[in-house]
């Protein structure tokens, strides 16, 4: 089974293959053809890409605080499970597979993308200062680095659920402008954070 990390890189991959679709296309067809869609698809897949890195890891940290391996947060001990897992946990104390079901329940329908809502996530098995050290990682402030990833997330979000439209030219479907710098630019950035996260909380 592959390591959050690992995961993490897979995604990356899949998401600099679009780019290869993007950038080959644009040599077999005129300007005329919009290929703009591609860079939106990999913008989205890479905020998707970080969110599963952040559930990812959560999961098998809780898991390794439940075994004994990592130490206790209060984060996670203030932790809710349902009374069915809370039974199951007591016959099988030496089990985290109920755990490990409870966990994936209560975090399914959360979005890890918010710089606020990773930290909330890394303190259920970390008692790093996560943006502090993350910035120290990459030699920037822990503002920047918020500010930018809020960015990205973002512009993510108005392409989901805006179709990337641009409000103020009514009566139009205008879309924001995009290029394949943008795209460079938010996956190496999203890149060196969560290899930063990687290496604070290991």
């Amino acid at each position: 089974m592959l390591s959050p990390i690992e995961q993490f890189h897979e995604n990356i991959t899949r998401v600099q293959s679009l780019g290869g679709l993007h950038d080959a296309f644009g040599q077999l067809t005129t300007p005329a053809v919009d290929l703009t869609d591609l860079l939106r698809a990999q913008i989205v897949m890479i905020v998707s890409a970080l969110d599963h890195y952040i559930h990812e890891i959560t999961r098998v940290g809780m898991l390794e605080v439940y075994d004994g391996t990592r130490s206790q947060t209060d984060a996670f001990l203030r932790f809710q499970v349902t009374m069915g897992g809370a039974i199951k946990g007591i016959s099988r104390s030496s089990e985290n597979e109920w755990l490990d079901i409870e966990i994936r329940q209560k975090h399914g329908h959360q979005a890890f993308q918010h710089p606020d809502n990773i930290a909330n996530a890394v303190r259920l098995f970390s008692s790093c200062e996560l943006w502090r050290s993350v910035a120290s990682e990459l030699n920037l402030t822990d503002q920047d680095v918020k500010n930018r990833l809020r960015a990205i997330v973002n512009r993510r979000n108005q392409i989901v659920h805006e179709a990337d439209l641009d409000p103020s030219i009514s009566g139009y479907l205008n879309r924001w402008p995009i290029s394949s710098a943008d795209v460079t630019g938010t996956l190496d950035f999203i890149q060196d954070i969560c290899e930063a996260i990687h290496t604070v909380v290991n």
